[in-house]
């Protein structure tokens, strides 16, 4: 009853705070304003998010509905680590981990990314972005996921037919460049699902922003991922939990070696992601140092040229609880690798969930504005 009624007032606030923005008549010209007063308004949105989504429980799996909108649809980043906030790469792939990765620069570009994952599922995305030069930069695209063709049974095991299960969010991006350093976005995700007979439909937000120092050769970012609600749930019985999620992340690069860094650090919502599934262990589910890496995930980027790079990555949660008892093999480890041209990027990531076997992933870019210059 409590899990509910919290819920609900989760529900409340938000629409509560979508519908001011709404209805504020001024709305437009608070964008115009100072640059600090944009930046004062990103960071009220972070701050009020945050404190109305906080989730209560520790763990990260099979307790949210929509999972699905935590796949990786870049294989850039399931090359370096299966997810990046931080890296800015002109990769019109990339802000659907965080909105204000979302520039100028992808004006015209087409990204177009597919996936195999286990037992012939399937899912992709698909974007096209648009700058303008008043109003900022938006992108738009579709994510799918399907489950397959399943074969449907009667209670006694008799074979009356087959269903399908496939699920759908809409991606409507903005970015806003405040200076030269700092850009903040939003994503709106309406999100379908069909499971059979059975339907669903939600809404949710990605908030964030990005940090660039050049003379640095530096970028940071946060962001805010799938903070909503479901408008309606499976059964009627009220709205299920999103898998709402806080990261952060750095990338840095070397001024005199062609590599790049990363560190992600996710859900900060949740400090403790241990989970001791052996009661009778004596070492119990690890110790602070333990509990620090699950929530890291590494990646580097190597650069021999302009026109090929090779990645890497760790996602060290995935490590630790995918690995087998005996040997750990390459679970948590992702690698792949891309080429560049002026008029489209192809890239390839691996990542492995276990050491039986592991995931593949292909992601086009199309930049048409270069391909149809005249």
């Amino acid at each position: 009853m409590s899990s509910t009624k919290n819920m609900m007032r989760h529900r409340a606030l938000f629409l509560l705070l979508i519908s001011r923005v709404l209805r504020d008549g001024h709305t437009a010209d608070i964008l115009r304003r100072r640059n600090s007063a944009l930046l004062a308004v990103s960071r009220a949105l972070f701050v009020l998010l945050a404190f109305y989504a906080l989730p209560a429980g520790a763990q990260t799996g099979a307790d949210n509905t929509y999972e699905f909108l935590n796949l990786s649809h870049s294989a850039f980043a399931t090359a370096t680590g299966g997810i990046t906030v931080s890296q800015g790469r002109s990769d019109l792939s990339l802000p659907y981990f965080n909105p204000a990765l979302l520039d100028r620069t992808m004006d015209d570009n087409v990204s177009l990314s597919f996936s195999s994952w286990f037992a012939g599922i399937r899912y992709g995305y698909a974007s096209w972005a648009m700058d303008t030069e008043k109003a900022g930069t938006f992108a738009g695209g579709v994510s799918f996921v399907s489950h397959g063709r399943f074969t449907e049974t009667d209670a006694a095991g008799n074979i009356t037919g087959n269903f399908t299960a496939a699920e759908y969010a809409f991606n409507i991006i903005w970015s806003w460049q405040i200076d030269s350093s700092f850009t903040a976005g939003i994503n709106l995700k309406p999100v379908l699902s069909n499971l059979e007979r059975y339907f669903s439909a939600g809404l949710c937000v990605d908030i964030g922003a990005a940090y660039h120092n050049e003379r640095l050769l530096f970028d940071a970012g946060l962001v805010i991922r799938n903070a909503g609600f479901q408008i309606r749930s499976y059964t009627g019985e009220g709205g299920e939990p999103l898998p709402f999620e806080i990261i952060a992340g750095a990338t840095k690069r070397l001024e005199h070696a062609p590599f790049t860094f990363s560190l992600t650090a996710r859900h900060l919502e949740k400090p403790d992601l241990t989970h001791d599934y052996d009661t009778e262990d004596e070492k119990g589910a690890g110790g602070f140092g333990e509990n620090v890496l699950r929530h890291l995930v590494l990646g580097v980027e190597l650069l021999p040229s302009d026109s090929f790079w090779v990645g890497a990555g760790l996602n060290y949660q995935r490590r630790a609880e995918m690995r087998l008892k005996q040997r750990a093999g390459t679970a948590g480890l992702t690698a792949g690798f891309g080429i560049r041209t002026k008029t489209f990027e192809l890239a390839y990531g691996r990542e492995a969930f276990h050491p039986a076997g592991g995931t593949n992933h292909l992601t086009l870019t199309l930049r048409t504005d270069m391909m149809f210059k005249k």
